[in-house]
């Protein structure tokens, strides 16, 4: 069916198609002979697909089929990499093996023809098909965006919850050795978390970010290496995709985490006595010494958790929230069995409290790091290879978004301070409960995130665009649903946390922000995903900054005429301009966005080439 032409050895990529171009109805006839021997090697391959190179390099043109040929034009030679096509031969097949030229080499007639109509451009074809073939593929290998992230977020929420119930379960347990300990315990968990959190999360947003776009980048790389190599190995996947992958993206996470790490273990043991005071707790109080212990103690696991999250946000970039449930589910059991024999068997007190958590810390570290070393090399090849600069660039930013965050709420709890204990117990109960359910969708933007960098890293805009609305519709509807749940239920729900009536009174007044709220809430938590999955980690932080000083603004003066409405208020501001600022991002079509904006065939277009 394939008749090439040879210029010293050059191989045309000219084909003549019978079946698309007859001999009979273009007059034109051609006489071939096939050799015994590309007949055998074509039986080899058992009807399986044949290249047209594998084609050239068993088959030569005839002399005299090569001499009468040459007049015939030579299309230019194609950069692109061969494709696998279907060559059936025919009885038009001019094409002897060279080993046999000698011998069974025969007379041949045929009529050059001076038309290029006659000929078919590969490129033509190549691109044709191609561009169906990679289609396909992509249909193919759709999955429903809905129930991936419903898959990756199930594990998400739970995996969210277990460290509040953790330091749920260590408050109990210092509960019962009385108010003195249980209060300076307090004061210091509540130093060690916002230290943790203003470090800690910006670099578990950028690690699920840069490891997704990194493992997409490595596996395309690797799809295609591999699709080469199975053509010489007779189509059996090769042994050294089993081999684990080296990201440069993961190791730079961890070396960050330990640095980190390490760096706030020293600020915490050093500087805990100033924190404190910091915190309104002098050293004359009889509350200090036990704090200032305590959370020497527990700055000794500041390494471990920073490792921990990071390992967190690099299991997410790949498109895994299961493994680090397993993790910090065997952590908590260890701490749940510690509290109580280290606490009152041996009587360390609130010093076993601190070692157990320190302790169910490293097992987690140490276990994720187990699992990780299964899919990846720790380690870099070389210093060069680390992405410090992408880090600290992105995490920078992150950095200044978090601390928008803390001092915003920051204020919105010192406005309710003022209001007095009863406004601040039932502050205190509401905000809890506001961000408890807000696990839900932080869990959905993390899971969206995740599924947007890889796919956005691979240019498939299209699969990015589905998973945005999905992640979307999903978030929406999770806080319309949250809503309703806990308009209905909130009054009851209070009750679980205090029996004072005056303060329960207070609560029900807070219903609405409560429960009204959860669609913003869903939103804003949804957007921040968005931003991280396409990198946009400035926008992200600038507008946070400005969102963050016009509500700190309204937090700061309204509480003086609206008192603890005023408060709730201002935090409802807060998540409505976040919400806002996202809606902005995405409706510009000269941002990351921009492919919202296009049709679905462009998109599908863009992702072929």
């Amino acid at each position: 069916m394939a008749a090439s032409q040879l210029y010293g050895g050059g191989t045309s990529t000219r084909m003549l198609t019978r079946e698309l171009i007859p001999n009979t109805a273009m007059g034109r006839s051609l006489s071939l002979q096939r050799s015994s021997q590309f007949r055998n090697s074509y039986a080899l391959v058992n009807g399986k697909r044949l290249r047209f190179i594998d084609i050239v390099a068993r088959a030569s043109l005839s002399t005299k089929y090569t001499q009468m040929s040459s007049p015939l034009p030579v299309m230019r030679q194609r950069r692109s990499p061969l494709l696998e096509m279907n060559y059936k031969l025919s009885s038009d097949s001019s094409v002897q093996t060279s080993d046999m030229d000698e011998g069974l080499s025969t007379e041949e007639e045929f009529v050059p023809s001076t038309s290029e109509d006659t000929f078919i451009d590969l490129n033509e074809i190549s691109t044709s098909v191609a561009s169906d073939k990679v289609k396909a593929e992509l249909k193919e290998n759709a999955t429903n965006p809905t129930h991936e992230l419903i898959a990756l977020s199930l594990p998400a929420i739970l995996g969210q919850a277990i460290d509040p119930f953790a330091q749920l379960m260590e408050t109990a347990f210092i509960g019962r050795l009385g108010p003195v300990e249980l209060a300076s315990a307090g004061v210091s968990m509540s130093i060690f978390n916002i230290v943790s959190k203003l470090f800690n999360i910006p670099l578990l947003s950028v690690a699920t970010s840069f490891v997704a776009e990194d493992i997409s980048k490595n596996s395309s790389s690797i799809s295609t290496s591999v699709e080469d190599h199975k053509e010489m190995n007779n189509g059996r996947p090769l042994d050294t995709m089993a081999k684990r992958e080296q990201l440069s993206s993961v190791s730079t996470a961890l070396t960050l985490a330990i640095g980190i790490g390490l760096f706030e273990a020293v600020a915490l043991w050093l500087g805990s006595g100033v924190f404190l005071n910091l915190m309104g707790l002098s050293s004359a109080t009889s509350m200090h010494a036990p704090a200032r212990h305590f959370l020497s103690l527990r700055a000794i696991g500041a390494p471990a958790v920073v490792v921990s999250l990071a390992l967190q946000g690099i299991f997410r970039g790949f498109k895994d929230t299961k493994t680090p449930v397993i993790c910090l589910g065997i952590g908590s059991a260890a701490t749940i069995l510690l509290l109580p024999v280290l606490m009152y068997y041996f009587k360390l007190g609130v010093t076993g409290a601190a070692i157990s958590t320190v302790v169910s810390q490293y097992i987690v570290t140490c276990l994720m790091l187990w699992h990780l070393n299964k899919r990846a090399v720790l380690l870099p090849p070389k210093l060069g290879s680390l992405q410090f600069g992408g880090y600290l660039k992105s995490g920078g930013f992150l950095l200044g978004r978090t601390v928008a965050v803390l001092i915003t709420t920051t204020i919105g709890t010192s406005m309710a301070t003022r209001q007095g204990p009863l406004a601040m117990a039932a502050h205190q109960i509401c905000l809890q409960v506001w961000l408890a359910v807000s696990l839900l969708t932080d869990a959905l933007a993390a899971s969206g995130q995740a599924l947007i960098s890889g796919s956005a890293s691979k240019g498939d805009y299209r699969s990015v665009k589905e998973v945005t609305y999905s992640v979307l519709k999903i978030g929406f509807g999770t806080g319309v649903l949250l809503t309703l749940i806990l308009g209905a239920s909130f009054s009851s729900l209070a009750t679980l946390f205090t029996k004072d009536a005056e303060v329960l009174a207070i609560v029900r007044t807070g219903v609405l922000f409560v429960s009204a709220s959860q669609p913003l809430n869903a939103l804003a938590f949804i957007f921040d995903g968005l931003h991280y999955g396409v990198s946009d980690f400035k926008y992200a932080a600038c507008s946070m900054m400005v969102v963050g000083a016009i509500s700190s603004m309204f937090l700061y003066c309204a509480p003086s005429v609206f008192g603890l409405p005023g408060v709730w208020a201002g935090l409802t501001l807060f998540m409505g301009l976040r919400t806002l600022a996202g809606v902005i991002r995405l409706s510009s079509k000269d941002g990351p966005w921009w492919f919202l904006h296009k049709d679905s065939t462009r998109l599908e277009f863009s992702a072929v080439h």
